[in-house]
């Protein structure tokens, strides 16, 4: 169990460096929050159920529980974390925020 666990959180610190980079390499707010979002909401899936793998290693009542309250906030970052990325999206259109055109400079 151990070893499963491992390998979700690392998996999830992988798709967290990819975000990162995606953040600081492409060249509008647009791609960017779509790097992060994508990749957050991934990883940070990832992470949590490797958690909850880890806590789930003895079982006892105590620790079952704990293991499904850390699977019910991998729930809600797996509704909250893509409903964000939107009303972000959503508020930078409405602020008259310009997507990246093929061509232009990166700012």
């Amino acid at each position: 169990m151990s070893v499963a666990a491992a390998i979700f959180i690392t998996a999830g610190l992988f798709f967290f460096l990819v975000g990162v980079i995606g953040v600081l390499r492409l060249p509008d707010f647009y791609t960017r929050l779509h790097a992060a979002g994508k990749c957050d909401s991934l990883a940070a899936e990832l992470v949590i159920v490797g958690v909850a793998l880890y806590v789930l290693q003895d079982f006892n009542l105590g620790n079952t529980l704990v293991g499904m309250k850390i699977l019910l906030i991998a729930v809600f970052v797996f509704i909250a974390s893509p409903t964000a990325t939107h009303a972000l999206t959503k508020a930078a259109l409405v602020a008259g925020v310009e997507p990246w055109k093929k061509g232009e400079k990166k700012s």
